[in-house]
């Protein structure tokens, strides 16, 4: 996929992410499947923290230095420290689509040149530009099925004989 092509892919999943958010009364945005697992509101923390520090973040360090060693984070302890299932949508909504905003205009204006710049992962080892891309549009995706699953199970119990449906 081209940069134009990922920013339009990250454009429509962020749109989706926003309505969503919108769609939901505050107490499924904020129920947790299970005590481990995160609510609605905390995936979208974490979208907007991995945006920041892990695709956005990381594309500018690369475009600024040559071969970077690249920060790995906590996304467990970040996303403790946000507290994001305690947070009113309105809030994680502006904080989204500001960041989500930002980071499309990055991903415009990127230079094909631009795209086998590279850094060091501790983890993963080398990255360019290109794969941060396509990764970010992968974890995107995730993330969002994470966010509906969230709400399939919420409605499950509510289903009655419809249930049926879905286990057979």
């Amino acid at each position: 996929m081209t940069p134009a092509e990922i920013a339009d892919v990250l454009e429509i999943s962020g749109q989706a992410y926003t309505s969503l958010l919108r769609s939901l009364p505050a107490q499924l945005a904020s129920w947790q499947p299970a005590p481990t697992e995160w609510c609605v509101n905390e995936v979208v923390g974490h979208v907007i923290e991995a945006e920041k520090r892990g695709f956005a973040g990381r594309i500018r360090t690369i475009l600024r230095e040559s071969e970077p060693k690249l920060q790995s984070w906590d996304q467990v302890g970040v996303s403790r420290s946000r507290r994001d299932c305690e947070r009113h949508a309105d809030e994680l909504l502006k904080e989204l689509e500001s960041t989500r905003r930002e980071s499309l205009a990055l991903i415009r204006a990127l230079k094909p040149e631009q795209l086998d710049r590279a850094g060091m992962h501790p983890k993963v080892a080398r990255l360019t530009v290109n794969d941060l891309l396509h990764e970010w549009v992968h974890h995107d995706g995730n993330h969002l099925r994470q966010a509906y699953a969230n709400v399939q199970v919420y409605v499950w119990p509510d289903m009655g004989n419809a249930q049926r449906f879905s286990s057979g």
